[in-house]
């Protein structure tokens, strides 16, 4: 069984989250180890070592009971958990998880415990004996003084501070008053925070840096902070509800997507801190939708496991840090359990996404969002936001539009375009074999639905790239100035080939397909380049295993050139307007001279 597609209906979906809880729950209880500390899901590659890898999926489900005990639902398995506690904090037992040291994932992993202490004492705390008690003691109140990553790291020992409270044990404030101050530091404006001094403005702002927040703003003493939190949350959440469709899509967009249904968790961590941003039967709209959307993709295995990967099982997209366990951080969606039936969140009608504008410029994370197709498809621009050190950073950050509707791609290979995967992006070679996107964004600006940004693939060689937002099309244009031959390949999105198209065309200045699973267009605004069909290798796109990428091709002698294609994705097979058989009507770009006005001293092509 799936996250159960009932959740929504008026007056049971609390329930049905609960279900949804045991359910996901259900296929660890057979995993944990003879001793109980370690939760065994398979072995782990992610850059940490194995007892890091087990204490995590140990650890991580506890974001979705705690909230469930909290709210007085019913869970037959908690006895595993006291004693995996117990065992994984002993230095005398075979299941010790090892200490906590500086910038270790176990610190990561203290959070959840300590969320679990500080919502359910009298399931994981209370029944143990004394000195059990005292390990566990020994073991958080170390966690709370080693040295965090300088970025949402540093709410982890927050988060076990707050655990250690509630249970009567004395840990360093002080240390934990300056992490939050310097945390406060990030604060960007209208509700953004940076996720430590980086280029990061991605689903760790709402499901870390404001997720823990308003955990911190409901649970702790400590009144002006709270304050200052909660405000800043309700601005982001005007901002963060453009990343949704209306049927409860969000863009994939950055790393650690294999979070999947965290993306989400924002909204009830809104609700646990009384902070009604919008209406609770909007907000409560948003964080089911999403649920729901989850549950028809097939993201689990045969035995119930979440799996790595996003749309569907691919770990070829993970990052370096993802182990077995770490899908389970999807659990943070369930916070709100935590709240009575009677809470006014509960209480409300689910209510559908309310409309919202065409177009949503964020400077802030350097993005505009459009919508499209009636809220059905949200497209992301973005043109600021580069991660030199997570495995496929360009590609998770620096391409140039995100889909609801045909995600992106990371490359399987470093050789042809096929290998490449260069969906929304423009690709460059000099031998036609090596190709280099764009990486790492520099320069960058976001305003009225225009996105600017510099970047250079080699020393020889600057572009400007503009990003213009024309939904249900976007325009990209490109200043090249280069002193080597080069080759060229521009993207549009990829679409899913597995079954096949209705009508394709390609040729001077165009590449075209319809299909049943969408329909993509990417038009030539120059006049110089050549249109293809790229057949992208498997397992690079994060919604579909096979896709095919509309494509412009074009050569450059050494100089200065501009590049520009206007691109558009639809529903396929029918959302254009069709005439007699073999003479359906492709949708029709914006013109040069409608584009030209919004880009200020480009020249002209």
């Amino acid at each position: 069984m799936d996250i159960d597609d009932r959740a929504g209906r008026p007056g049971s979906d609390r329930d049905d989250l609960g279900s949804q809880v045991r359910d996901l729950v259900a296929p660890l209880i057979s995993r944990f180890g003879p001793g109980g500390g370690r939760l065994r899901l398979g072995f782990s590659t992610a850059h940490y070592d194995q007892a890091a890898s087990e204490l995590e999926a140990f650890a991580r489900p506890l974001w979705g009971l705690a909230p469930l005990a909290a709210g007085g639902g019913a869970f037959d398995h908690w006895e595993l958990w006291r004693a995996g506690l117990a065992a994984g904090t002993d230095p005398e037992h075979p299941d010790y998880w090892g200490a906590v040291f500086d910038r270790n994932q176990r610190l990561v992993e203290t959070a959840a415990i300590g969320l679990t202490l500080a919502l359910a004492p009298e399931r994981i705390w209370d029944p143990l004996t004394g000195r059990q008690r005292d390990t566990v003691a020994a073991w958080l109140r170390h966690a709370v003084t080693v040295e965090p990553n300088n970025n949402n790291w540093m709410f982890f020992p927050v988060m076990v501070g707050l655990g250690l409270d509630r249970v009567g044990v004395s840990c360093d404030h002080d240390a934990n008053t300056a992490r939050l101050d310097r945390l406060e530091q990030f604060d960007l404006g209208r509700g953004w925070y940076s996720d430590g001094p980086t280029w990061q403005r991605d689903y760790y702002i709402p499901f870390a840096m404001h997720f823990y927040g308003l955990i911190y703003a409901a649970l702790a003493d400590d009144p002006a902070r709270a304050g200052r939190f909660r405000e800043r949350a309700a601005m982001f959440a005007q901002d963060f509800q453009h990343w949704f469709t209306s049927e409860g899509v969000a863009v994939p967009f950055g790393r650690s997507l294999t979070y999947r249904f965290a993306q989400s968790a924002f909204w009830g961590a809104l609700a646990f801190a009384g902070v009604e941003a919008l209406p609770w039967e909007v907000t409560k709209g948003h964080l089911l939708r999403n649920l729901r959307w989850w549950a028809r993709r097939p993201i689990r295995d045969t035995a119930g496991l979440l799996t790595i990967g996003y749309g569907y099982p691919q770990p070829h997209m993970a990052e370096q840090y993802n182990a077995p366990g770490s899908p389970y951080w999807a659990m943070k969606a369930f916070l709100p359990l935590a709240l009575p039936a009677e809470h006014p969140f509960w209480a409300a009608k689910e209510a559908d996404a309310p409309p919202l504008p065409e177009v949503s410029t964020q400077p802030e994370a350097g993005v505009a969002l459009m919508r499209c197709e009636e809220g059905r498809h949200v497209v992301m621009l973005s043109a600021g936001q580069r991660n030199p050190w997570a495995r496929h950073g360009a590609a998770k950050y620096a391409k140039f539009a995100y889909s609801t509707r045909f995600g992106f791609s990371v490359p399987a290979g470093t050789l042809k375009l096929e290998q490449g995967a260069f969906d929304s992006t423009l690709a460059l070679s000099e031998d036609g074999e090596h190709w280099r996107p764009c990486e790492l964004p520099d320069d960058a600006s976001a305003s009225d639905g225009v996105l600017h940004a510099r970047w250079t693939p080699w020393d020889d060689e600057e572009i400007e790239t503009w990003l213009i937002a024309l939904p249900p099309w976007h325009v990209r244009v490109h200043r090249i100035r280069t002193g080597r031959a080069l080759r060229t390949a521009e993207g549009a999105f990829a679409v899913d080939r597995d079954r096949p198209p209705t009508r394709v065309d390609t040729g001077p200045g165009r590449a075209r397909l319809d299909s049943p699973n969408g329909l993509c267009v990417i038009e030539d605004l120059s006049g110089r380049r050549e249109g293809a069909l790229v057949t992208a290798l498997p397992g690079t796109n994060v919604l579909a295993p096979r896709t095919t990428i509309p494509t412009l091709k074009g050569d450059l002698p050494p100089g200065e050139h501009l590049l520009a294609c206007a691109v558009i994705g639809l529903e396929g097979a029918g959302s254009a307007s069709a005439g007699p058989e073999g003479a359906a009507e492709w949708p029709e770009p914006p013109t040069w001279d409608s584009v030209e006005p919004l880009l200020g001293p480009a020249p002209t092509p």
